[in-house]
């Protein structure tokens, strides 16, 4: 104890000059970096005929896949829900009656699947945890909403429409789920 607060190091500091403490250097820097930027030439892109090339891995909303026969390939596992790390997944299981083998892949199907989009950080991580390839995000930007519930997807929304019962739904969502 004796040896530590005996060797106490002091903190030589230089004085500032005048400059130094009125900023100067810094605003010119910085003023510098802008007035480069503003002569710049950008190209102009006229929306909506003219749109930005996406990055190749933007991820946008939510999708629930179907398989070749259009039934839902979600098991309601819960693997897409554990991984998330915003919670935003919420889901309750079902089991299929019979019947229903043309609507549901497996004996399990989730009966309430929802996401939460104001609280999803569009990780992809829900994507990566799911062994039926249930779930992808698509190159769909979320629209504005003016309720919280709004922002609240459920299974409906999300499902990509079956090919077989309506081909017309499904031509029209082309991968996303609130493009109707």
């Amino acid at each position: 104890m004796e040896a530590l607060t005996s060797r106490s190091a002091q903190v030589s500091r230089k004085p500032m000059s005048l400059a130094e403490r009125l900023f100067l250097p810094a605003i010119f820097k910085g003023m510098g970096i802008t007035f480069s930027h503003i002569f710049k030439k950008q190209p102009t892109i006229r929306y909506p005929e003219q749109r930005r090339e996406f990055s190749p891995v933007f991820r946008g909303l939510h999708v629930l896949n179907r398989d070749e026969e259009g039934r839902e390939r979600c098991t309601a596992c819960g693997l897409c829900a554990v991984a998330c790390p915003a919670e935003a997944i919420t889901m309750e299981a079902a089991e299929r009656l019979p019947g229903e083998e043309h609507l549901y892949r497996e004996e399990k199907y989730a009966a309430v699947y929802e996401i939460n989009m104001l609280r999803c950080i569009f990780c992809g991580l829900c994507e990566e945890a799911c062994p039926k390839d249930a779930i992808y995000l698509s190159e769909t930007f979320a629209p504005a909403n003016y309720t919280r519930k709004g922002f609240i997807y459920g299974k409906d929304d999300m499902v990509i429409p079956n090919v077989k019962t309506d081909p017309e739904g499904f031509a029209k969502a082309k991968g996303s789920p609130r493009n109707n």
